[in-house]
């Protein structure tokens, strides 16, 4: 089993449409990216400690390969906003891949190449691309938080899935 953290705006959106992807064993919310230890989502939220709200997916390379599950990274947010993602605004929404191994830093490079070179939305991505830090594990009402409150669909802000 493999791990990539993706930061792309709220993490109650981007969970829900990645944790049903062939080949996703599983998802959770957190934070990462930041400087101080056990933070909060209220800590987060007033954006003074660094970190990224992010979705850490745990997956099987044998049946999804790491380039599919950033080919849906790319399509379900803008990554030409500079921490931002529609009304969410703030440095916890940047768009940020954070990989678990150096093989996993060359093929995000290479999408971010690739994306870049589609000029969907006309500019290239500010998506950052490091190396992942600790993860922070949301508080539980975070976690699949569509599937507990909307059965699984998309609330009255969420992400969409653009088509390639």
């Amino acid at each position: 089993m493999s791990f990539i953290s993706l930061g792309a705006g709220c993490f109650w959106g981007v969970q829900n449409i990645l944790s049903k992807l062939p080949g996703v064993i599983s998802t959770e919310v957190g934070y990462m990216g930041g400087h101080i230890d056990r933070p909060t989502y209220e800590q987060i939220c007033r954006g003074d400690t660094g970190h990224a709200e992010i979705v850490r997916v745990e997956y099987d390379p044998e049946q999804a390969k790491l380039e599919t599950l950033l080919d849906f990274f790319w399509r379900l947010h803008d990554p030409t906003t500079l921490n931002q993602q529609g009304y969410d605004i703030g440095h916890q929404y940047r768009s940020v891949i954070f990989c678990h191994d150096e093989a996993q830093i060359e093929v995000a490079k290479k999408s971010k190449a690739s994306f870049d070179e589609s000029k969907v939305f006309g500019k290239n991505a500010v998506t950052e691309i490091l190396m992942a830090s600790t993860f922070w594990k949301g508080e539980d009402y975070h976690q699949n938080y569509y599937d507990k409150k909307y059965g699984g669909r998309a609330g009255p802000v969420c992400h969409v899935l653009r088509d390639r």
